[in-house]
């Protein structure tokens, strides 16, 4: 069977290292391929696979624009508007995303299972996957942080569908109260001088960022002693749930962060 991984530019992509691990361990003769593919050549794409295709994942630009053209999806892509992840079978397509709970199995895989209030670095799709995914821990309020809080109101329909307060802050005029979580969707350099702040007052961090490695804000955490949940944790977590989904086997998202890091490395 043929997998591979769809989006733009996507020759940085880890996911061939990680899902051809996967299926090297569970003994599986599958193709697993890399393809650029831009949103507007994705539908015709998708309309001319053949039979031996059994799914895909999706990365950027292409995780909204693939939701719309699905014949059915899991209650996430519903409630967030974006997939990561397709699958094949009798000629329809599947989409499911495997962000939110690969984020939900990163941070108990660090020991941290409950939230009950998170402060997200951004307001994009990435930190609305995290709202919804922190809802899941139990969550009762969430905070954006984020430079132009009218980029935000995506995240905040997400979050406060999902039953969380929701409140937006400015960056530069941000006051930091106590949190469980805080959570980073922003670029490495973006937070500057304010980490340690940020840091002192959160329980545990999640920086979604996994190149280069550590980022600032984590250098800042692992100083302070806080627990730190990496991007290549939540990669290698909601890549298993992908490998799970297309081939109905189990793998170990600890064997995949392998592979990936093996891969970093190669580079």
């Amino acid at each position: 069977m043929k997998c591979a991984v769809l989006g733009s530019p996507i020759a940085h992509s880890l996911s061939p290292a990680m899902h051809r691990a996967a299926y090297a361990e569970l003994g599986l003769d599958w193709t697993y391929d890399a393809i650029e593919l831009r949103e507007d050549d994705l539908a015709t794409f998708l309309t001319s696979l053949g039979d031996d295709v059994r799914g895909f994942s999706v990365t950027a630009p292409l995780k909204r624009t693939v939701a719309g053209l699905v014949h059915d999806a899991s209650e996430i892509v519903a409630r967030l508007g974006n997939a990561n992840t397709v699958v094949v079978e009798d000629s329809r397509l599947w989409a499911d995303n495997t962000d939110v709970p690969g984020a939900v199995s990163a941070l108990r895989e660090r020991g941290v299972d409950r939230v009950r209030s998170a402060r997200i670095l951004g307001g994009g799709a990435t930190a609305a996957s995290m709202a919804y995914a922190v809802s899941m821990m139990g969550a009762e309020r969430v905070e954006l942080v984020v430079r132009d809080p009218s980029r935000a109101a995506g995240a905040v329909r997400v979050a406060e569908a999902a039953g969380l307060a929701v409140t937006v802050s400015v960056l530069d005029e941000l006051r930091t109260g106590q949190v469980d979580l805080l959570v980073s969707t922003v670029p490495a350099d973006a937070v500057g001088e304010l980490r340690r702040d940020l840091v002192v007052s959160a329980r545990a961090v999640f920086d979604v960022v996994y190149d280069p490695w550590p980022t600032p804000l984590a250098e800042a955490a692992e100083r302070a002693g806080v627990p730190v949940v990496s991007g290549l944790d939540l990669l290698a977590h909601q890549a298993a749930l992908q490998v799970e989904l297309m081939t109905g086997h189990q793998t170990s998202p600890q064997a995949l962060r392998g592979a990936a890091l093996a891969e970093l490395s190669a580079r």
